[in-house]
């Protein structure tokens, strides 16, 4: 996108089950002071289901303050509520902004070191914010989307061409079950790492904490506390955070 893009400000989605759901809290997506320099790299999770982004019992609130105790402080990592998407894109602008104008110049847009990833509804997250970051000229490293379940207005298949690299690990069985195939919009800009495909009926994973939801759809809910899926993804992260110039982005058969 060439010249200067200004900030749209998208009008708010209704909101589904709004008297069963939670206001957003101020931790959620809330920047305080803006940066005076874009971080060395800006990492976004998103949680599944009605799960809080703060709650350290769930896969991808552990994994973020793993990636958050092993790398600088000048890399901002934050997992938020998959309802919450609208306030991750804005956290993202802000943090792009250097100078603080409420204009993404082409310099500031190119700085861009996005990661994206989620679990079940927050993974379908990811792809709609990769795709509303592609709307406004802003590159995305990598999208990782763990047993991807995406809403009935939602399609979380197709990667958008601004992302580099995505990889997707699902899971097939029960009520609620991943997205098996992603596909690049455009595979000449795209590398889709894998389509990686778990089995809980043949190789079972102890959770802890699990709520009466998660019983009755057990796989699902396995793919969120698989301790092996989570490791694969903070070696690809952390290959992005920390670019190797003769590295080749891999992840080893499950």
């Amino acid at each position: 996108m060439a010249g200067s893009a200004r900030f749209s400000i998208l009008p708010a989605v209704a909101v589904i089950f709004a008297l069963t759901v939670p206001a957003a809290s101020a931790a959620d997506g809330a920047v305080g002071a803006r940066p005076s320099q874009v971080p060395s790299s800006i990492v976004i999770g998103f949680v599944g289901g009605f799960v809080r982004h703060d709650n350290p019992r769930h896969g991808p609130v552990q994994f973020a303050e793993r990636i958050r105790r092993a790398f600088p402080k000048d890399a901002y990592i934050q997992v938020f509520e998959n309802r919450h998407r609208k306030a991750a894109y804005k956290t993202i602008l802000r943090l792009l902004d250097r100078n603080h104008d409420n204009i993404l110049s082409d310099e500031e847009r190119a700085q861009a070191r996005i990661i994206l990833f989620g679990h079940s509804w927050g993974a379908s997250a990811a792809v709609l914010l990769a795709r509303e970051l592609n709307r406004a000229g802003i590159p995305v490293m990598l999208t990782v989307q763990v047993d991807s379940v995406r809403k009935l207005w939602q399609h979380d298949k197709t990667i958008p061409e601004n992302v580099v690299a995505a990889v997707n690990f699902y899971q097939p069985h029960g009520l609620l079950h991943g997205q098996p195939e992603i596909m690049a919009a455009d595979p000449s800009r795209t590398h889709i790492l894998g389509n990686y495909r778990f089995d809980y009926k043949q190789a079972p994973v102890k959770c802890e904490g699990n709520s009466w939801f998660n019983h009755l759809t057990p796989s699902h809910a396995q793919s969120e506390c698989d301790p092996h899926i989570w490791a694969q993804v903070e070696d690809l992260v952390r290959q992005r955070m920390e670019p190797q110039p003769s590295a080749v982005a891999a992840i080893p058969q499950p």
